[in-house]
C-alpha cells in the first residue's frame, strides 16, 4: 500500500509528528481530509503496534476526549456485563479487528485494541474502527459516533488548529 504525500503531510500536521506505520487512509472527514488511518501491525522498527485504526482528526479527537473525561468508558464497561447483546457485538468487533490485522501480519496475540473484548479503555480507537468499517461492526464505536454526531466536524476541518485534544 502507498500513501500519497499530500495525505501524509496532512496527517503529520494533524498529529504534530510524522505518522508511524501508516498504511492507508481508512476514513475521510466530510471535506475529504484524512480522519482515520490504518497502521501496520508492526512499526518500522519492528515494535508490535496492535492499533490497526488510528483517529487522526484533531476535532474528532477533542470531541472523543471530552467523552472519555466524563467517565463514559467506565459506564460502557459496566454495560458489557449487563447487556448480553452489547457484549456479543463487542466480541464480534474484537474478532473482526483481529482477523483484519492478522491478515496483514499476525502479532501472535489475542490483544486487539481499546480494551476489547472485556472492557472499554479507548473511545478513540473504537470510533476509528467504526468509521473505517462502517456502522454495525463496532457497537461501542457506533455509540461514540452517535454521541458526537451533532458536533461532527464539517467544512474545511483540516484548517483548524492542529493540536490533538
Amino acid at each position: 500500500m502507498t500513501v500519497d504525500e499530500d495525505d501524509r503531510a496532512l496527517v503529520t500536521a494533524q498529529l504534530g509528528r510524522e505518522p508511524r506505520g501508516m498504511r492507508a487512509v481508512a476514513f475521510r472527514c466530510p471535506s475529504g481530509h484524512p480522519a482515520v488511518v490504518q497502521t501496520s501491525p508492526r512499526l518500522p522498527d519492528g515494535t508490535p503496534f496492535p492499533t490497526l485504526y488510528y483517529l487522526t482528526c484533531p476535532k474528532l479527537c477533542s470531541l472523543v476526549g471530552t467523552l472519555e473525561a466524563s467517565g463514559l468508558m467506565k459506564r460502557m464497561t459496566e454495560r458489557l456485563a449487563e447487556e448480553p447483546g452489547l457484549a456479543e457485538g463487542y466480541e464480534r468487533a474484537h474478532r473482526d479487528y483481529l482477523a483484519e490485522r492478522d491478515a496483514i501480519e499476525s502479532l501472535g496475540t489475542e490483544v486487539s485494541a481499546g480494551g476489547m473484548p472485556g472492557r472499554v479503555k479507548c473511545l478513540h480507537v473504537h470510533l476509528a474502527h467504526a468509521l473505517a468499517k462502517g456502522p454495525g461492526v463496532n457497537p461501542i464505536g457506533d455509540e461514540t459516533r452517535a454521541l458526537i454526531e451533532e458536533s461532527w466536524p464539517a467544512g474545511e476541518c483540516a484548517r483548524m488548529d492542529h493540536s490533538r485534544g
